[in-house]
């Protein structure tokens, strides 16, 4: 037997974003649009609004400048050093950035700042496993599977100005 997804596109302050959870609840992806014909025709994944309603208060909260931290079950898939970087991602605190060459060096690998950014580019749980938080060394924004604009976005929102970065 296959495992079950349900998902849902939740309209937020900062636009459309797709959740969806596994049948426990927890978080399995995050996408910062309407993705739902990622979804579609692909018999593990439903539609279904109150298995994600959890989800969809807490992200409409954090679009609303209301929530600091989620309060989720996450569940993403991916090999232990990428999960070893999603950890060190919930870690950066709201309205801060770190960038990559920090967290390589907070995995015990000043070198590794590639390797953190390939992590960082595979989070399938975007805002609440906070990618959008790591930029480049020199303070300018780097890649975002959202875009660079919707990066800019999702970091003013979090300091509460218009922020200028490179």
């Amino acid at each position: 037997m296959s495992k079950q997804y349900y998902f849902d596109v939740i309209d937020t302050a900062i636009g459309p974003i797709t959740a969806a959870v596994n049948e426990r609840g927890a978080v399995v992806e995050v996408y910062t649009s309407d993705a739902s014909a990622r979804f579609d025709g692909r018999p593990e994944y439903r539609r279904d609004r109150q298995l994600v309603s959890c989800v969809a208060r807490q992200l409409r909260e954090y679009a609303r400048a209301e929530r600091l931290q989620f309060e989720l079950e996450l569940e993403p898939q991916g090999s232990e050093f990428q999960h070893r970087v999603w950890a060190l991602l919930i870690t950066i605190p709201y309205g801060e950035t770190r960038t990559y060459g920090q967290l390589a060096a907070m995995l015990g690998n000043p070198k590794g700042s590639r390797a953190v950014g390939r992590a960082n580019a595979t989070n399938p749980i975007s805002i609440i496993v906070p990618c959008h938080r790591v930029i480049g060394h020199s303070g300018q924004l780097t890649g975002y599977a959202g875009g660079l604009p919707f990066k800019r976005r999702l970091l003013e929102l979090e300091k509460g100005i218009e922020a200028n970065y490179v």
